[in-house]
């Protein structure tokens, strides 16, 4: 127990200490009023939507933290300015900032040189997509959901620029309470977490039986089956093979696609899900968790029955 205790200290701390630093930064930004500042950035993109422009404030936000732009989000709708629906579409449009983040950091320097131009430039357009997607998703549910995007707080204040050693301290009494909160929760969900798969809970997700069904190479097993517990890992084993000639191109996109279809609800309960529901509850986080994950899920299994069927 104690082993285990240590591990999930070693893994949640240095991430909490970031979501510390997100929420305590954030909100001497709009302590100081120059969150307001950020919303005419983001216009052309909110005026596609009915979602009011403080989404587009944390939209920015979210170019540098999804979790300080979402702690910005649960905090207009505790103002009771936006519902939990319109907090739902702004907290899955804060997540495709990531796609960026992660094309730059993750995938052209690790994938493309990995897996190639042509099966690499593959895996980066499906990040590219899937972005679009869920942006589009977005756009749309807030035209079918909401008829305007006006923020309708029920209380209003004036907002008056304090001095910067008033807004520090005003700003870290007020996310201290809100940051033991997220802290308490996230803990627990990440020791359950690691409980579960100390168990043996995620074994059921094995892809060993169905890599025949697809067409795959048996020697694609043991990259499959490495993707889904690391993406990483799993495409420097398939890099050779590719290299070798052992897989073709389009066999590696299978693979890839596949591996994706098993690994993305894995990613999500194991490292997602923790967040959202230490931030916005278990209810509307676990909603937002399920629709941003089946959005994704949704698009690499199109495109896996794309691949299919040319390859046959």
């Amino acid at each position: 127990m104690l082993d285990l205790l240590i591990r999930v200290l070693d893994f949640a701390l240095p991430i909490l200490f970031m979501i510390f630093l997100g929420l305590f930064g954030t909100g001497l930004l709009i302590e100081l009023g120059l969150m307001q500042k950020l919303t005419g950035l983001t216009k052309p993109l909110i005026n596609h939507t009915n979602l009011p422009e403080e989404c587009g404030s944390a939209f920015v936000v979210s170019l540098g933290s999804t979790f300080a732009a979402n702690s910005m989000v649960v905090k207009v709708r505790d103002n009771n300015c936006i519902s939990d629906k319109q907090a739902m579409l702004c907290a899955i449009l804060n997540s495709t900032p990531a796609y960026i983040r992660e094309i730059l950091t993750y995938q052209i320097p690790i994938i493309l040189p990995a897996l190639g131009f042509i099966v690499g430039g593959f895996y980066v357009g499906v990040f590219i997509l899937t972005a679009i997607i869920k942006i589009s998703v977005v756009i749309i549910l807030s035209k079918i959901w909401f008829e305007d995007g006006k923020c309708t707080p029920t209380e209003e204040a004036a907002i008056e620029k304090p001095p910067l050693r008033k807004a520090l301290h005003n700003t870290f009494h007020r996310e201290k309470k809100l940051f033991t909160k997220i802290a308490t929760i996230y803990l627990t969900m990440t020791t359950l977490v690691f409980y579960l798969r100390e168990q043996g809970a995620f074994e059921v997700f094995s892809v060993l039986p169905l890599a025949e069904i697809f067409g795959i190479p048996p020697e694609s097993i043991v990259p499959l089956t490495t993707y889904v517990a690391s993406p990483i890992l799993g495409v420097s084993l398939l890099g050779p093979m590719i290299g070798e000639g052992s897989i073709t191109y389009l066999q590696a996109m299978i693979v890839l696609m596949l591996g994706s279809m098993f690994m993305l609800p894995l990613f999500a309960f194991r490292t997602i899900l923790p967040r959202y529901v230490a931030l916005f509850g278990p209810k509307l986080g676990s909603k937002i968790v399920a629709l941003s994950t089946g959005m994704s899920m949704v698009v690499r299994f199109s495109i896996l029955v794309a691949l299919l069927m040319i390859a046959r």
